[in-house]
């Protein structure tokens, strides 16, 4: 390794740092600052004749103009630096460590400043219409009041990053697991209820989530948002989309094979699904994989109240096999209506 020369274009502090790291492993004695002047470069920069520290050195050289332009240069580059997300072939951690190394080499420490230069940093929506896109800057900005170090904003976009990852987005592959009991919203081709609108069945099955409990999720856009986007479930298995059914002869839903709720059955004619956060009942933001939510249809015919999904320990049987049933009613929310959203792929 050759000794490194001062030129200017590193910041002394840590140039200065890593001559004494150097010359420590390769010489003995104690004229080490002596040979660390003699690696200032004479043709750029002029150095006292008499210099007593390192610290004085280190004064010298930040002193130099040519301490200001690298400044400037280096606070340029970290007004044009941009995260580009992994999925577009970014890379996180180098820009995590980019951004670290320019604030460092501008000497930019206030942490509110840095906050600015981070924000700068984050894509921006294509056009203010465009709100169903995965917005970097807004889920900065709703972080930001925590950040008081540079650790913490790290912190908190490693999180951000994270939460991308998670989202549900269309055509991902979902399932649906009923907190209270455990158990997995499923389907089964051509198992049709025996009564009722006599279609495909839908119920709470098993334990883990099995093929027969794999969903489509599908929408309009680009992110389902908490109340604003309507969707479709898709069973896996049989294409068959889940909702329930309206006989508009008779202008009545089918009811369930039990409690006598609104049946839940796939090809019916009513199938765009509301959700809402089961917490926080003015959630906004995107839908993550781990939500727990409340599923919802608004009746066209009964009206329009909103009908929410429901499953509970009471069972039905067809032929031999028992299944415990999963409803839609208009009754107080409760923990019977609580449904986690588990992302098991992306499309």
């Amino acid at each position: 390794m050759d000794i490194p020369k001062y030129d200017g274009n590193i910041h002394p502090d840590e140039w200065i740092n890593d001559i004494q790291k150097y010359l420590k492993l390769r010489y003995t004695g104690d004229n080490y600052l002596n040979i660390a002047i003699s690696l200032v470069d004479s043709n750029i920069i002029s150095l006292p004749t008499k210099i007593d520290s390192f610290e004085e050195l280190r004064d010298v050289l930040k002193e130099d103009i040519s301490f200001t332009v690298f400044k400037c240069t280096n606070k340029r580059l970290l007004e044009s630096l941009k995260y580009i997300p992994e999925k577009k072939g970014g890379n996180t951690s180098k820009f995590i460590s980019d951004f670290r190394k320019l604030c460092y080499n501008s000497e930019i420490n206030d942490i509110e400043e840095q906050k600015n230069y981070f924000c700068n940093t984050l894509p921006k929506l294509p056009n203010n219409n465009d709100t169903d896109c995965y917005n970097y800057l807004l889920e900065f900005i709703k972080r930001r009041e925590k950040i008081k170090s540079m650790n913490d904003l790290v912190k908190e976009f490693a999180e951000i990053i994270a939460d991308e990852i998670n989202l549900i987005r269309n055509y991902s592959i979902i399932a649906l697991k009923h907190v209270a009991t455990g158990k997995y919203l499923s389907s089964i081709k051509n198992l049709c209820y025996t009564t009722g609108s006599k279609l495909q069945l839908a119920f709470a099955g098993s334990p883990e989530p099995d093929l027969n409990a794999l969903w489509k999720i599908e929408f309009s856009g680009k992110l389902p948002m908490y109340n604003k986007t309507s969707i479709q479930l898709r069973h896996i298995k049989s294409g068959s989309v889940l909702g329930f059914y309206n006989d508009y002869g008779y202008n009545d839903y089918c009811k369930s094979p039990i409690t006598e709720h609104t049946e839940v059955c796939c090809n019916g004619n009513e199938n765009l699904w509301k959700f809402k956060h089961s917490k926080l009942e003015n959630h906004q933001g995107y839908l993550k994989s781990n939500d727990i939510i409340n599923l919802s249809i608004i009746k066209s015919y009964d009206d329009y109240q909103n009908s929410f999904l429901r499953s509970h320990d009471v069972q039905f049987t067809i032929g031999n096999d028992t299944f415990q049933e999963v409803v839609c009613h208009s009754e107080r929310l409760g923990g019977n209506d609580e449904w986690r959203i588990e992302l098991i792929s992306q499309d």
